[in-house]
């Protein structure tokens, strides 16, 4: 289940106005500290993204960062940072303005594709994608998705 993986030590929130390098790399920091993934994941990402990768941008201004399992995811895991003065446009384009940025490890196909699924539904859902952008704290987060996830 999503709420086994977006636990609330891996959901940050910033006010700091950010390039779309710091959010990734301020996303990627609780799986960092976790060592769900190396610092080697968090380069292969950038640098995807900074080779004309603007495909993780989901639309509705979320994106979601992630690299081959190769390039150093130790767990499946993932993290969640909103942007809360302003989005960090991917590669500065204004068309892929993101102020919700996840950041997602998987180590096999099986985990990849749980996790994935039930991250698209609660992103797909209108109701809980402008609830979990006004949230304001990883505790109103984590009970969002909790209760998404109850109710299905």
């Amino acid at each position: 289940m999503l709420s086994e993986l977006l636990t609330a030590e891996k959901i940050r929130f910033s006010s700091d106005s950010l390039t779309w390098r710091q959010a990734v790399t301020q996303v990627a920091e609780p799986l960092l500290a976790a060592g769900d993934i190396t610092a080697g994941y968090v380069d292969a990402m950038i640098e995807s993204i900074a080779a004309g990768g603007t495909y993780i941008h989901l639309g509705y201004g979320i994106a979601l960062a992630h690299a081959r399992p190769e390039a150093g995811a130790v767990r499946t895991s993932l993290s969640m940072l909103r942007l809360t003065e302003g989005p960090a446009p991917l590669l500065d384009l204004p068309e892929h303005a993101v102020d919700l940025y996840f950041c997602f490890a998987a180590v096999d196909a099986t985990a990849h594709t749980t996790a994935m699924s039930s991250l698209a539904r609660i992103l797909s859902d209108t109701e809980t994608r402008e609830a979990l952008r006004a949230a304001g704290s990883a505790a109103e987060v984590t009970t969002l998705i909790k209760r998404f996830e109850e109710d299905r």
